[in-house]
């Protein structure tokens, strides 16, 4: 049972994961068997672990959320930084002890993380008690993997295409019955020097519009009222395909459908942002004022050494056309601190910038190597006692940004869904408003997933305070 093998992904028949489906259900199916799956990562993860969940459910296993009674632990790895990899291989360490206890016990590794040449040999080498690997793009090839392990096979490491097929018919188990992640297109072609996602997540695919918007239909008919579309790059969408749609048109066309629902989306990446988009977006009321468009870096030098393709002030001429459309629109944003080479001017025009744009929200990150990527080999590297104050400056000016517009929404009522209750707020149900931003209230009648009216009553930099509106 140690042996192990390598395969390559093939072009699949789509009936091929429903026979595997259906061999795995006739050995498990009626046992009580159960699966636990473990999400690290971004949201496209968290869609991957629904499909997982789906196809578990499809062959016969009932989904727990204790790995010590799971029959099937499945972990659904990153790999955007370091660190999100050593948690993860953590807490595969630690299973070594269910598989001691319940000797049928199959674990699987997939995601992002064994994508990598090097994360699948030490998987292989190191943590012999996981039975196989497999990529993002081969989530359909899970039943047929766990078939043949429970047949007796060695174990398999699978290598991920370079270009790999879309499938269609992967059942899903949702997270939640008022908000959904629709992925409309994977991988990316971007290489941005700093990102690893290319490399394992394959190069761009586009979903088909027919199959998109039979989704998202099914979807607002079973009622769920926020609905994301998900890519690495939105704004590429539909781009090398044989089928007139670019996601502009997508959006339009999704917004069409009756129904009481928002759309959001992300990433949308800059140098692929169009006006025609933004002019969907103003004209679409189903389409949530809100924009997520990652700067990194207010240098353009920054900008070049990052390969982002655009410049801070092609950047900015998007960014002007938004305010100009959606003048309501809730601006977000990413940042990289100390990537490499970036000098104490190339750190005050990205002050500047956000001076000059004024984000509601700013996702900021000190500049960590990726094995594998340029940028990791790049010389010029930021000391750690200038990483620590320009993250601390930033987050300061941020802070003053966002504390200014929020007081803005004094006074105002927001729809918002509720959440549930608050995990830092004793008491309080947490809720999102169409912009994203986090609205706290008291309510002794709203549940998760009610459509709430709440007027703030109280503004903070990062949480506004309310109360319900009958």
């Amino acid at each position: 049972m140690n042996k192990s093998n390598r395969i390559k992904t093939e072009k699949p028949i789509p009936a091929d994961r429903a026979k595997y489906a259906n061999a795995v259900y006739s050995l498990v199916g009626g046992k009580g068997y159960k699966c636990f799956v473990q999400t690290f990562g971004c949201q496209q993860n968290e869609a991957d672990s629904e499909r997982i969940a789906g196809m578990a459910l499809e062959m016969g296993y009932s989904i727990t959320n204790d790995p010590n009674e799971a029959d099937l632990i499945v972990v659904n790895t990153c790999a955007v930084r370091e660190h999100a990899e050593k948690k993860a291989l953590s807490l595969i360490g630690q299973y070594k002890h269910c598989k001691s206890n319940k000797k049928e016990l199959v674990i699987a590794v997939c995601g992002c993380m064994p994508s990598q040449q090097h994360r699948a040999d030490e998987i292989k080498h190191k943590y012999p008690y996981v039975d196989f690997t497999f990529g993002t793009s081969d989530l359909y090839m899970l039943p047929e993997l766990l078939y043949r392990r429970l047949s007796g096979a060695k174990r398999t490491f699978v290598i991920p295409e370079d270009r790999p097929p879309v499938v269609e018919d992967i059942p899903v188990v949702r997270e939640s019955n008022y908000r959904a992640w629709v992925s409309i297109m994977y991988g990316c072609n971007n290489f941005c020097s700093y990102c690893i996602v290319p490399y394992v997540r394959g190069r761009e695919r586009s979903r088909h519009p027919d199959a998109i918007e039979a989704e998202v239909r099914g979807l607002i008919a079973e009622g769920y009222k926020d609905i994301t579309l998900l890519g690495q790059n939105v704004n590429s969408y539909g781009r090398g395909c044989d089928f007139n749609c670019d996601f502009a048109d997508l959006l339009e066309r999704l917004a069409s459908i009756e129904g009481d629902y928002k759309l959001h989306f992300m990433t949308s990446h800059p140098k692929d942002a169009t006006k025609k988009l933004v002019d969907v977006m103003a004209r679409n009321e189903h389409i949530a004022r809100q924009f997520h468009l990652p700067l990194q870096s207010g240098s353009s030098e920054i900008l070049r050494r990052m390969n982002r393709g655009y410049t801070a002030e092609k950047y900015i001429e998007i960014l002007d056309y938004i305010k100009e459309k959606l003048p309501d629109a809730t601006l977000s944003t990413d940042i990289i601190v100390a990537f490499p080479g970036e000098t104490d001017e190339d750190f005050e025009k990205t002050l500047e910038l956000l001076s000059y744009v004024k984000y509601d929200m700013v996702f900021s990150f000190i500049y960590s190597p990726r094995n594998g990527t340029p940028a990791a080999t790049m010389e010029c590297v930021i000391p750690d006692d200038v990483k620590a104050e320009r993250m601390r400056r930033l987050l300061d000016l941020q802070t003053e940004i966002a504390d200014s517009l929020n007081a803005k929404c004094l006074g105002k009522t927001y729809r918002v869904i509720c959440q549930g209750q608050s995990k830092n707020n004793a008491g309080m149900l947490e809720g999102r408003t169409e912009g994203n931003k986090i609205l706290l209230f008291a309510s002794d009648t709203a549940r998760e997933g009610d459509y709430v009216n709440v007027k703030v009553t109280e503004t903070h930099a990062y949480a506004l305070y309310g109360e319900e509106v009958k």
